[in-house]
């Protein structure tokens, strides 16, 4: 959603009616996670996608309606849809969608939440800070009306790392629901994950009535490429278009240019393992990075892995490039400095999986696929030779 806010502010700021719909459930096989989003303008333009095609049609006249009247809807789309023709799922799986409208009159305080979420990502290099969750009653008994059980559908409490305040009115409508969501939304930031969590009417966990979806806007997870050679220049394409802050590191001036790393966001002229410290100590590196050593030299490598295998968070991909002889005599080496036999399980070496990659462009897929896989928990085996889900 974070890619249709500037457009959603013009059509705000221009007092246009619009719609954003966000998927907020998938189950089996669906084409997009939770938080893919869809927003259709006052002239029925779309931008963004919720399911790469499937049910754009469908979900494009119902954000029209909703537009118009201003009141929310949560739809589900899959193949046991009595319309699973028209507008189900071809891939097999399910998604919920919830569509909100966007006005002035529907959500008063959406140019304070946009521009909390595009200033929130790391621009600079310097601390992102713990990200931002939207949290939305997606479903639920309760309404404008007095006396019903459960909050009203479309509320909204905007919770960052360390508070919870309502983008607009008395938040979700009832201080126990607040305090709850905002305890779990913490914990989704935290995760880096979207996710809906359902509640009681006071914010009882073990409570049904009220539905919340919690979209987590985090920034941007970080790709640190250590070595300026040309794998480097590879995997900063690579690292980009898979949506990371891709940063190259070398202590050798003359190579470490932005003119030869024109994808990277940052390159930094420093030895690579004081640069990694400081960015520990710094909290900028989470679990959600990847660090990929690249550089083929023992004083560069032996002492950046050592800091990257014992002080980065469990959890952070590290990956060290060489040939299984180097991988080898680096490891004893590391040995000897003192690392210990569990933090060296960390390490990722050689590089990469087994693709059969031998230019920098085909090595850095190979990089880039492992790292997705080491998130995901994947295989790796070719899809034909396996029958879970296809999109995890």
């Amino acid at each position: 959603m974070r890619d249709l806010l500037p457009q959603l502010l013009d059509w705000w700021h221009a007092d246009e009616r619009a719609a954003v719909a966000t998927v907020v459930r998938t189950f089996g096989s669906a084409p997009r996670e939770p938080g893919a989003a869809l927003a259709v303008g006052p002239g029925g333009e779309v931008i963004g996608s919720v399911s790469g095609g499937c049910v754009e049609g469908a979900v494009h006249d119902l954000c029209l309606e909703v537009a118009e009247t201003g009141r929310p809807a949560l739809v589900g789309y899959g193949v046991s849809d009595d319309y699973a023709f028209d507008v189900g799922l071809t891939c097999g799986g399910t998604i919920e969608v919830f569509v909100a409208p966007v006005s002035r009159a529907t959500w008063p305080g959406f140019d304070a939440f946009a521009g909390r979420v595009l200033a929130a990502p790391r621009a600079d290099g310097g601390p992102a800070g713990p990200g931002i969750c939207l949290a939305t009653v997606v479903a639920g008994t309760g309404g404008a009306g007095a006396g019903r059980a459960g909050a009203e559908v479309g509320r909204r409490l905007v919770v960052t790392g360390s508070d919870a305040a309502p983008s607009a009115g008395p938040g979700l409508g009832d201080a126990g629901l607040d305090a709850a969501v905002a305890a779990d939304a913490i914990g989704q930031l935290a995760a880096g994950t979207s996710a809906v969590r359902e509640y009681g009417p006071h914010g009882e966990r073990t409570g049904t009535g009220t539905r919340v979806f919690l979209q987590v806007f985090a920034p941007p997870p970080r790709l640190l490429v250590f070595g300026a050679i040309d794998f480097a220049a590879a995997l900063a394409r690579a690292g980009r278009l898979l949506g990371f802050r891709v940063t190259v590191c070398d202590a050798r001036p003359v190579f470490a240019t932005p003119a030869r790393f024109p994808e990277a966001d940052e390159v930094v002229v420093e030895w690579p393992h004081r640069y990694l410290a400081a960015e520990i100590e710094a909290g900028r590196v989470s679990a959600r990075d990847a660090v990929c050593v690249l550089t083929h030299d023992p004083k560069f490598d032996v002492p950046l892995l050592h800091t990257a295998l014992t002080d980065l968070p469990a959890g952070t991909y590290v990956g060290a490039m060489g040939s299984r002889r180097a991988h080898a005599e680096r490891t004893a080496r590391l040995v000897e400095d003192g690392v210990p036999a569990a933090a060296l399980a960390r390490l990722h070496s050689p590089i990469g999986l087994d693709l059969g990659a031998r230019t920098p462009d085909e090595t850095a897929v190979s990089i880039a696929a492992e790292i997705i896989a080491a998130r995901s928990g994947a295989s790796t085996r070719p899809l034909r030779e396996t029958d879970g889900p296809i999109h995890g």
